[in-house]
């Protein structure tokens, strides 16, 4: 059967799955409780908002641009002409995002062929991010629920053992500046841009590693709870509150500091910084993308690694932490690579290894830190640099994978050039 013929006879179905995915969109932003813990939530509407990145990536069009107006501006109007909703800026950026994933879906119903496949995998990608972020606060209230006690004092000592208080430097430093704040707060409620802008480059260059980067992505926040079960921390300023940033504990204070759970109540999502993670795995899952996400990717490293300590929801280790941890999840997503590979395995058993070392030395062993402050310094920097060369080692393990994996393949039959398919459901 022809593509035309398929297409008519598919017809039906499509215009029935194109009406159902519009009813679904606006029954979903009409519902109140929707409306006010996504639609309304910063964090959330920034999330939708990443569709958007995700969407134009993968269709450059400007009549996609002009059809998410339209959507939004739809879905705005019965929120407020139907519902009698109060929509402001936020929630704008919340029907945005729901008006790309709705045309998105849209061009997945119609599209075919090669160009069908990515918009599949994009539209895919978006609506689990968005699920994974919406599910996100369950599972930090579930490690409230189950550790009513935080361990912020060991982390607080550690920090204390360097002789500088990061986090109190750079919180004293985003209310000199600030300028400084602003771009660092930005850099770190955008977590989601940075995420969405990887994944759709590595969609449309390297599609075939676009399945790990996806994989990569969804699995550190799950993970992460895990450590933050083993290790329930809350960051500075949730301890020190009005005393941060100004008033750190001296010296000799902090060597003498009497350690003991606290009974706060907060998000457990200190250690290891799942920010700092999430914007490290953007940085080197980069490479092979265009030089501006490169670009992109660096400015969030810099700038989330700022903004975790001057905002005071991290300790200095915390951003330590996360070094291995995402070096842990490089190696389970290097699907390319066999399980045996020598790069790979170190690469995931240094990961675990090193982060359950830091659980174990910050809870039971943390007055080795105060020998000397070259100790404290020595673990961190040997953490880092070598979280750092045994991702380079895994990245070369992988590229040599594909240049042999891309030797084997077999000879084209035909040099002669095909006609492109026709794209249906051009705007």
């Amino acid at each position: 059967m022809s593509a035309a013929r398929r297409g008519k006879t598919n017809l039906p179905a499509k215009i029935a799955l194109t009406i159902f995915l519009a009813v679904c969109a606006a029954a979903l932003v009409s519902r109140h409780e929707f409306y006010v813990t996504a639609m309304a939530s910063v964090f959330f509407s920034i999330a939708l908002l990443s569709v958007v990145i995700i969407h134009l990536r993968v269709r450059p069009f400007w009549q996609d641009v002009l059809l998410i107006i339209v959507s939004a501006a739809a879905l705005g109007g019965i929120e407020l002409g139907v519902l009698g909703f109060r929509l402001h800026g936020i929630v704008w950026m919340s029907f945005i995002g729901v008006g790309s994933l709705v045309v998105l879906g849209m061009r997945v119903v119609w599209g075919e062929g090669e160009d069908g496949r990515v918009l599949q995998q994009g539209f895919f990608a978006a609506c689990l991010f968005l699920i994974s972020e919406y599910y996100a606060t369950a599972l930090l209230d579930f490690t409230e629920r189950a550790h009513p006690k935080v361990l912020d004092l060991y982390l607080y000592s550690f920090d204390s053992s360097l002789h500088v208080q990061l986090a109190f430097a750079m919180g004293q430093a985003f209310l000199r500046w600030a300028e400084l704040r602003a771009a660092g707060v930005f850099f770190y409620i955008a977590l989601p841009f940075a995420i969405a802008c990887i994944y759709a480059g590595q969609l449309v260059r390297r599609r075939k590693k676009s399945a790990g980067t996806l994989a990569a992505f969804l699995i550190a926040g799950p993970l992460g709870v895990v450590f933050y079960n083993l290790f329930p921390a809350m960051g500075p300023i949730h301890v020190f509150r009005s005393v941060f940033p100004w008033h750190p504990l001296n010296y000799n204070q902090g060597s003498r500091l009497y350690l003991e759970a606290l009974r706060l109540p907060g998000p457990r999502n200190a250690i290891p910084s799942l920010h700092m993670a999430w914007v490290l795995l953007a940085w080197w899952l980069s490479k092979g993308c265009s030089w501006w996400e490169r670009v992109l990717a660096a400015l969030f490293v810099a700038f989330t690694a700022l903004a975790t300590l001057g905002t005071g929801e991290h300790y200095f280790v915390d951003l330590i932490v996360a070094f291995p941890f995402a070096l842990m999840i490089m190696g389970l997503c290097a699907f390319d690579l066999p399980w045996q590979n020598a790069a790979r395995l170190r690469a995931s058993f240094y990961g675990l290894l090193a982060t359950l070392a830091w659980i174990v030395a910050l809870r039971y062993e943390i007055r080795v830190f105060w020998l000397s402050p070259i100790i404290s310094w020595t673990a961190c920097a040997a953490t880092v640099a070598l979280a750092v060369i045994l991702e380079r080692r895994l990245w070369q393990a992988d590229s040599m994978g594909s240049e042999e994996s891309a030797s084997h393949l077999p000879p084209a039959i035909s040099c002669e050039p095909t006609a492109p398919e026709p794209r249906p459901f051009q705007a």
